[in-house]
């Protein structure tokens, strides 16, 4: 097996702010019996040949074809021991992005993975399918489906079917509230298609009067986070929040958005001081508690570490550039109650979260 140095090229070029954010999006290269895909929670921007595990792709066939326990708690621990049993004795430790059955079923040796704002803008509005069929009419729409298993089986179909249709496979699959997967056999191909991405979306956009940058940003002073900080500990415990970022000069995100988004930030932020009452209020709709708070003064993100707490801020920030950029594509579509449940209850978001925060 011979690992390709270029999928390295590609993880830190679209490993940046404009394109993923923490541990999100994921890169893979392969060969004809091997695919060498990103660890989970691995941060694609600084990634070297460590950070991707090798899969033996005849495994990963096994999975596609090998139909799962019904039960999503049985079916999660088949999954997962499926995608272990496929990492050959060679790689280096670590676990699998759970999209590498995905992966796998692209043809193409690089896959490119990624959550742009400016692509968000429009896999997260209500005519989103319509107006990425009319701007971008050789690609594949994938309505939203639960990340994982369900999701690489979901698309291994829908690529087959595009194949059958046009006689070719998709280079490019938008996910509806998820990002867009990009596949090549060359860095140009990749970069190609995402130029073209990138800058007919920017032109739409612009086009309508929208602003294609996210507003710039103030740190709130350090006595207004540490008030924050102490209502968060009276109201949510010192275990659970130790560090609080928090910033000015921008609108906040209002609903789930995209699976990130809910790892991050969750799916609502919490409008008022993070008092003991409005915490309870808030948990007792939602069912857990608030990382991003809105009050007068800025919006603030509390976390476990200082990375946790900049990203429930980072994610808030691109959640309320996101929603602003639906407006043209017929508003938000936010996720249902029951998508942004299974992310939020899903081990393999966990997992994540914790690589991610160190």
């Amino acid at each position: 097996m011979s690992f390709r140095p270029e999928i390295l090229q590609l993880s830190h070029a679209y490993g940046q702010p404009a394109y993923v954010r923490g541990g999100g999006g994921n890169t893979s290269c392969k060969d004809d019996t091997t695919l060498w895909i990103k660890k989970s929670g691995t941060s694609l921007r600084d990634i070297n040949e460590a950070g991707f595990v090798a899969l033996e792709r005849t495994a990963l066939d096994q999975l596609l074809s090998d139909t799962p326990p019904p039960d999503p708690t049985a079916r999660e621990k088949w999954v997962k021991e499926h995608m272990q049993e496929a990492v050959m004795p060679e790689s280096p430790p670590g676990r699998p992005s759970v999209e590498a059955p995905l992966h796998h079923t692209f043809s193409a040796t690089f896959v490119v993975h990624t959550h742009p704002a400016l692509v968000n803008g429009v896999t997260c509005a209500v005519h989103g399918k319509q107006a990425v069929e009319g701007l971008f009419p050789d690609v594949l729409w994938i309505p939203y489906v639960d990340p994982g298993y369900s999701l690489c089986r979901h698309v291994s179909e829908a690529i087959d079917e595009y194949k059958e249709r046009k006689g070719t496979e998709p280079n490019v699959v938008f996910l509806q509230n998820h990002g867009v997967f990009v596949a090549g056999d060359s860095v140009q191909e990749i970069e190609s298609c995402y130029e073209r991405i990138m800058t007919t979306l920017a032109e739409k956009y612009e086009a309508a009067g929208f602003d294609t940058a996210p507003g710039s940003v103030d740190e709130v002073s350090e006595a207004e986070k540490e008030r924050i900080l102490a209502l968060c500990r009276e109201s949510m415990g010192d275990d659970q929040v130790k560090h609080i970022a928090g910033h000015t000069g921008y609108t906040p995100f209002h609903g789930p958005l995209s699976p990130d988004h809910v790892v991050y930030a969750k799916p609502y932020p919490l409008f008022g001081d993070p008092t003991r009452e409005n915490v309870q209020a808030y948990e007792s709709r939602n069912g857990f508690q608030p990382k991003v708070f809105v009050t007068d003064r800025g919006i603030f993100g509390a976390g476990a570490t200082n990375q946790d707490a900049e990203l429930a801020c980072e994610f808030a920030l691109e959640g309320g550039f996101v929603e602003y950029l639906t407006e043209l594509f017929g508003g938000p579509r936010y996720m249902s109650t029951r998508e942004y449940l299974f992310i939020e209850n899903w081990e393999v978001e966990a997992y994540r979260r914790q690589v991610t925060q160190g």
